[in-house]
């Protein structure tokens, strides 16, 4: 069996843009991804499901002189955006989008696979289909179901995110931190409502809200290192329905990001005590979650990532650069606290439209450089 080509690897990710589902309901994609690895199936597969999340799934190769097992993982979810690119193959799903790439990381994944599928490996390798990479942590949910024991542990994880600031094709990771970790933030103010006119008869959850959002840029600002660096930012704030009503209830969401987990859970920290200030001062409850789940620090693995980075800039056929790290958030920052891991942006050549954008478009000439770069490396790993 010879490799995917070109051609081969651009229609799988095609098929897959079009039938794109968001976090923990990725069923079509499951089917359509089953369906091509069963098709490569050698004597040295296994297939694997997680129960707890159906939409996973795992598949192991079996080395022909194994030293360690390498793993290799995949996102599988979109995001609930409508697409505007106009494609021919355009998202066929009301209101979801592959905004994000994980369409070519998915293609990318089934290339790598599909070779070692034909051509054992000497080391074990698992390669790991994670649902919900866009919310509900869905590494961290296997991780928690018991998936990675046994002859499924693997000895280091490798990834990929797409980068549409890069040259197609182009690979690029750093030592240390890429991505930062992230929480969200969910935080219901209460007091009582009233007419506009008798503002002192109620308890304005609005302007307790106003003052959290104020109160809350003074977080990276007065606490974090400079040199650091971190993001507090509400992005959503509800309250009232019309102008001569106090409300007395107002809803905001947001996210904590740093690139250190200290950092983080300081920033946590000093939101708790905000919320908590605010609401003694203006007399309203406050209902604050905070949720980091699975979206810790991308934090690469000093020795994988050295050998990656030397392999790669010395290899004539990669377009290698180093890379600057991101705010960001990826939920394999889990992974890469149990296992050592290295993530890379692989560049898809798109510079007008950000990830998370309703007109993201690939530049699908990334795809085969990625899969092929993949390969050498991993047979370099295994010498």
């Amino acid at each position: 069996m010879t490799d995917l080509d070109a051609d081969a690897l651009i229609a799988i990710r095609r098929d897959l843009h079009q039938i794109p589902e968001l976090a923990l309901h990725e069923t079509r994609t499951h089917d359509y991804l089953m369906a091509k690895i069963q098709s490569w199936q050698s004597s040295w597969m296994t297939i694997k499901g997680v129960p707890e999340v159906p939409t996973a799934i795992m598949v192991r190769l079996a080395g022909t002189d194994p030293r360690r097992t390498i793993g290799y993982r995949t996102d599988i979810d979109a995001l609930p955006v409508t697409e505007a690119t106009g494609l021919p193959f355009a998202s066929t799903i009301p209101g979801q989008m592959h905004a994000c790439g994980h369409d070519v990381h998915m293609a990318v994944a089934l290339g790598i696979l599909q070779h070692f599928a034909a051509n054992q490996p000497r080391d074990n390798m698992l390669f790991f289909f994670q649902p919900a990479e866009e919310e509900d942590y869905g590494g961290y949910r296997v991780y928690q179901a018991g998936a990675f024991t046994g002859e499924w542990q693997p000895d280091e994880f490798f990834a990929i995110h797409d980068n549409p600031a890069l040259p197609a094709g182009q690979l690029a990771t750093r030592q240390g931190t890429l991505f930062a970790g992230t929480t969200e933030i969910y935080l219901t103010l209460r007091g009582l409502s009233g007419h506009a006119a008798y503002p002192q008869r109620a308890k304005d959850s609005l302007v307790a809200a106003a003052a959290f959002i104020m109160q809350v840029q003074t977080i990276v600002s007065r606490n974090v290192d400079p040199l650091r660096g971190g993001v507090v930012t509400i992005g959503s704030l509800h309250a009232g329905t019309v102008p001569n009503i106090i409300p007395g209830e107002a809803k905001l969401s947001g996210t904590i990001r740093a690139f250190r987990q200290a950092d983080i859970e300081m920033m946590q920290q000093r939101v708790r005590d905000i919320a908590n200030g605010v609401a003694a001062t203006y007399g309203v409850e406050a209902d604050l979650k905070l949720i980091q789940g699975g979206y810790m620090p991308v934090e690469n693995a000093p020795e994988q990532t050295a050998d990656m980075m030397d392999f790669m800039a010395a290899d004539p056929d990669t377009d290698f650069a180093e890379a600057e790290p991101a705010m960001t958030g990826e939920d394999f920052g889990f992974l890469t606290q149990k296992f050592p891991g290295t993530m890379a942006w692989l560049g898809v050549n798109d510079p007008e439209h950000t990830l998370h954008s309703d007109k993201l478009s690939p530049d699908e000439a990334s795809i085969k450089p990625g899969v092929a770069a993949f390969i050498r490396f991993f047979n370099h790993r295994m010498q």
